[in-house]
């Protein structure tokens, strides 16, 4: 696809093939990946609502539409009718109760699609007007790549539900889950480094980044698989489960703590500590150092975010709650990201090199 691109662009105009806008592309980035964040919201509802499985097929242009007749809706629901879910959970649904839930599937697939179009079409005409600066390139692309794979990566995790259970495989939803995060934050860096390209900074502390990104990636796939396995109904108490500190009945193998809704709650709301307390300190030192606003934004969107694990506990998982508390983990991501970005900028004069490429 670069070649394809570089060769459209190669014969445009000289008038329209030369001048870099990192800018406007900054502000592009952030628009995607404010979508992006809405769409990790909306699966959220999706999964609470347990709404994922009610379209049961992969129509990527022809699913675009819902459907416009009644015809058309005792198709999509007779579809429904044979899968697990609704066998197994679901038997003598309405079809009015049946486009409740296909409401918050299609508007996430459809989310999905838009998405998609928000970062090619923009991508192509960035790319043949020659706006893109040296060295973004394979970037874009590759995040435009994982777009593509996150489609996939979705219907792979809905085929899991559809026999033999009621709910999507965790795991593949801790992928899909991953990947839109993953896709946030490298729109947001890249982003970030298009407007500070040509800034230089003073050494700043940059050893926290990569261990605390590793231990809120951890975070994060648990938190999946307690959504995924409906975990956050297995103790509804804190800060003690079953009232004790080390509850009896954790799993002592491994799989048990991948696969057993108590023990998954226990290391998610474990981890969730050492997450807080980690981030608390990292945005203290950055104050000090002057970050300003990246500190106080990691310091306030994990406190909050510690705030919303435990009032979702405490409610047996309310609708609300428990999508606040996945929309301000997404939060929580691009406040690492700001953070991060912040410490790692490049030291010296200044560059027209991406500062911390993704790619």
């Amino acid at each position: 696809m670069g070649r394809a691109m570089a060769s459209i662009a190669a014969s445009a105009p000289p008038s329209v093939r030369a001048v870099a806008r990192p800018r406007a592309i900054a502000r592009w980035l952030l628009l995607v990946a404010g979508l992006v964040f809405v769409m990790v919201v909306v699966g959220g509802i999706t999964r609470l609502t347990e709404s994922g499985l009610s379209i049961t097929r992969w129509d990527v242009v022809s699913g675009t539409l819902p459907p416009l007749t009644e015809a058309a809706w005792a198709e999509q629901f007779a579809s429904y009718r044979q899968s697990s879910q609704y066998l197994l959970m679901n038997r003598g649904m309405s079809l009015a109760e049946f486009k409740g839930i296909f409401f918050w599937e299609y508007v996430h697939r459809l989310l999905g699609r838009v998405i998609g179009l928000a970062f090619a079409l923009p991508l192509l005409w960035f790319w043949l007007r020659g706006a893109i600066p040296a060295g973004y390139k394979p970037r874009l692309l590759a995040l435009l790549a994982l777009g593509g794979l996150q489609g996939t990566i979705g219907w792979w995790m809905v085929s899991s539900g559809l026999v033999g259970r009621t709910e999507v495989a965790h795991e593949r939803l801790a992928v899909h889950l991953s990947m839109a995060l993953v896709i946030m934050a490298g729109c947001l860096w890249t982003a970030l480094d298009l407007r500070d390209r040509d800034r230089s900074v003073a050494p700043r502390w940059r050893g926290w980044v990569l261990p605390f990104a590793a231990l809120l990636a951890v975070q994060i796939v648990w938190g999946a698989f307690t959504a995924g396995l409906r975990a956050g109904h297995a103790s509804a108490t804190w800060p003690l489960m079953a009232g004790q500190w080390l509850p009896a009945g954790l799993s002592d193998t491994f799989g048990g703590w991948i696969d057993d809704p108590f023990t998954v709650q226990f290391a998610h709301r474990t981890l969730a500590v050492f997450v807080a307390l980690a981030a608390l300190h990292i945005a203290a030192k950055l104050w000090r150092q002057g970050a300003g606003w990246p500190a106080l934004a990691l310091g306030a969107t994990v406190a909050c975010q510690f705030a919303l694990g435990v009032a979702t506990i405490l409610s047996g998982v309310a609708l609300p709650l428990g999508v606040a508390h996945q929309a301000m983990g997404a939060l929580l991501v691009a406040a690492t990201v700001r953070a991060a970005h912040w410490s790692t900028r490049p030291v010296g004069g200044g560059s027209t090199r991406p500062a911390g490429a993704l790619a």
